[in-house]
């Protein structure tokens, strides 16, 4: 159960960094594909600001999971761990409530389900 907690882990780590990337840098074009239903066209543009820096509260929050892998003590490791994929879930599940339900799928799911993991190791 340990190498599935990791590999969830590191997935939620990895969609954290590709949403940093998503919304600090091409906001304007991936972002636009990806909250088409959630935004008009037109918003993407003066968005564009606080886009980034969502983006870079997703970038803490992949720091935050990578960093757990660096840890040696295992309880520390596993809260670390904990804290993050919590910190994603709680994220998740207000996105779903207050945007599109399909984060909920997309990041909440994911983060729960390796918490789950992390719980179980």
């Amino acid at each position: 159960m340990e190498i599935v907690a990791k590999i969830l882990t590191a997935l939620v780590a990895i969609e954290h960094l590709y949403i940093l990337w998503m919304e600090m840098f091409a906001w304007e074009t991936k972002g636009k594909e990806v909250f088409k239903s959630a935004l008009p066209p037109e918003l993407f543009k003066p968005t564009k600001g606080l886009a980034a820096n969502q983006g870079l509260y997703n970038g803490f929050l992949a720091a935050g999971l990578i960093w757990s892998f660096l840890i040696k003590d295992p309880e520390w490791q596993t809260n670390v761990a904990l804290f993050f994929l919590g910190c994603v879930a709680v994220a998740g599940i207000y996105g779903a409530i207050s945007s599109t339900r399909k984060i909920f799928f997309v990041q909440a799911l994911p983060a729960i389900l390796a918490m789950i993991a992390v719980l179980l190791k």
